[in-house]
């Protein structure tokens, strides 16, 4: 029942941060320069408890191969998809696939149910009987336990709401220096200054 599983829609979270950025960085242009550290953030959902399984949704742009290298180091299932895509929204693709490793993982452990911890802010389709919103109410009802990770200015209102009623919501907001960094200006064109992660805390995350 300890066993963590994580997925995680990373263009949703990286979207937040992001808008989050402005007005938490108070210098301009640090939405560009904004990038999610991704051992932090990893370590924040499955807070030092036993992790099964971690998989990730991302885009395709070279520039972040290495930091999905560094996902797939510690044994996280990386898929990425073109965000450009002319025969799908920008979102279908991921979310589809990683409401389908959610399902899978369900019936692999039909009758041992873990953790599922979910990286997003995403409900849409729930009146439609899908989304994540809706995946997470059938696995809580075969015995899962669920946490929802998300930023509270993007999180979908009536998934966050049904989390802290049947499980847990952590607002990232609170945990935002430390699962942020910001990179440096290129030479010539500076915005803001650069900033590492702060370390990261986890007494208050339950």
């Amino acid at each position: 029942m300890n066993r963590v599983f994580v997925y995680w829609d990373n263009s949703n979270i990286f979207h937040g941060a992001q808008s989050l950025a402005d007005e938490t960085e108070g210098t301009p242009g640090a939405r560009y320069l904004i990038r999610i550290h991704f051992a932090h953030m990893l370590r924040l959902a499955h807070a030092d408890r036993p992790l099964e399984k971690a998989q990730v949704a991302g885009s395709v742009p070279p520039e972040l191969r290495q930091l999905w290298n560094r996902l797939e180091n510690e044994e996280v299932e990386v898929s990425l998809f073109d965000r450009g895509s002319p025969e799908r929204g920008e979102q279908e693709t991921p979310d589809q696939w990683l409401q389908l490793r959610m399902l899978e993982d369900a019936l692999d452990n039909n009758g041992d149910p873990g953790i599922v911890v979910l990286l997003t802010g995403d409900g849409a389709g729930y009146g439609e009987g899908h989304g994540f919103h809706s995946t997470l109410e059938r696995m809580h009802k075969k015995g899962w336990k669920v946490e929802i990770l998300s930023w509270r200015h993007t999180c979908n209102r009536r998934m966050r709401l049904w989390a802290e009623e049947k499980g847990v919501f952590v607002a990232l907001d609170d945990y935002y220096d430390a699962i942020t960094f910001r990179e440096p200006s290129r030479p010539g064109h500076e915005l803001a200054v650069e900033r590492a992660a702060a370390p990261l805390d986890l007494s208050r995350r339950l």
